[in-house]
Order: C-alpha cells, then structure tokens, then sequence
C-alpha cells in the first residue's frame, strides 16, 4: 500500500495503466489529467480534487472517497462496484457507460451531473442534492431519493418504479409523462403530481 500525501498537483499528465489498487491519496490534486485503464481497486481518497479530467475503463471498484470533488470530469467505461462517495462534489461531471451499482452515497453535491441511461437500481442517495442533473433514462427503480434535492433535474424517460421521492425538491421537473407506478410521494408532490396533468386543485 502507498500513501500519497499532499501538497502534490499533477497537471495534464497521461496516467496510463497505473496499479493504485489499496493504494491512499490525501488532498491530491488532478488537474486536466487523463487516467487511462487506472486500477483503484480498494483505494482510499480523502480530499482530492480531479478538475476537468478524463477517467476512462478505470477501476474503482470499493474504493472509498472522502470529501472529494469530481468537477466537470468525463468518466468513461469504469467501474464503482461497491464504491463509496462520502459528501463528494460532483457538479457537472458525466458517467458515460459507468457501473455505479452497488453505490454507497453519503451526501454531497451532484448538481448538474449527467447520469443519462445509468443504472442505479436501489440506491440510496437521501438528501443528495441532484440540482439541475441530467437522469434521462436512468434506471431509478427502488432508489431512495428521499429529502434529495431534484429541482430542474431533467428525468425524461426514467425508471421510477418503486422510488422514494417523499421530501424530495421537485420544483422544476417535469412530471407529467414520468411512470411512477409504485413510487412514494408525499401530499405535496402528489398536488405537484396533478397540477402536471392539469388539475384544477383546490383546498
């Protein structure tokens, strides 16, 4: 296992087949990089930042990351089976054909992520804030969203079967059309929920 401590900044480097695998990175900073076939198999990241960076067919797997921010990054074919992202800021990162199920969330800033076709079945991502990303065609089927902020999130047709949304902040989303067969929604949504289809609703 290495230990990789800050200060360190590693700028528009090409990382190409590196083995981090249970490897720790504390405060590192990735700035316009391109990680190419990276295993992080189990690694630990606390504090980094990768800003506009490209991550392709890299490995995640289990990896834990800390207070870490991913922003405006390509991810591209990689892999966070049964990885963790704990209060992680992500705002206008794209996961393009990423395996992200089982995903550990707790917390953090996903505004304006683009999760478009994800699979992220039964995902617990309660009190995420989720403004303004991009979920078209996800697979949310039995996600917790509880309490998320979704405001002018984009949700065109995704799964929603069995999805918590109570709590959730939907102002702005477009609701009519969704299936939400199954879905938990709380009073305030489900008046949401009609005034979409043109109800007429009154106390």
């Amino acid at each position: 296992m290495t230990v990789v401590v800050s200060p360190q900044q590693r700028v528009e480097e090409r990382i190409v087949g590196a083995d981090w695998a249970l490897d720790e990175f504390d405060r590192v900073h990735f700035d316009r990089c391109e990680l190419v076939d990276v295993d992080l198999t189990e690694a630990v990241l606390t504090g980094c930042v990768f800003t506009n960076c490209v991550l392709a067919n890299v490995r995640a797997n289990a990896a834990r990351l800390t207070h870490c921010a991913l922003l405006h990054c390509v991810i591209r074919r990689s892999s966070f089976f049964d990885a963790t992202f704990a209060d992680c800021k992500l705002t206008g990162t794209q996961f393009l054909d990423c395996t992200l199920r089982p995903l550990h969330v707790d917390g953090g800033d996903w505004g304006f992520v683009l999760l478009r076709g994800q699979d992220l079945t039964g995902t617990k991502l309660s009190g995420l804030r989720l403004r303004e990303a991009d979920l078209t065609e996800a697979d949310l089927s039995r996600v917790d969203l509880s309490g998320a902020d979704l405001g002018h999130a984009r949700l065109t047709s995704a799964k929603l079967r069995g999805t918590d949304l109570r709590g959730a902040d939907l102002a702005g989303v477009e609701l009519r059309g969704l299936d939400l067969t199954g879905a938990r929604i709380d009073l305030a949504q489900a008046v949401q929920v009609a005034a979409a289809y043109g109800a007429d609703v009154r106390p």
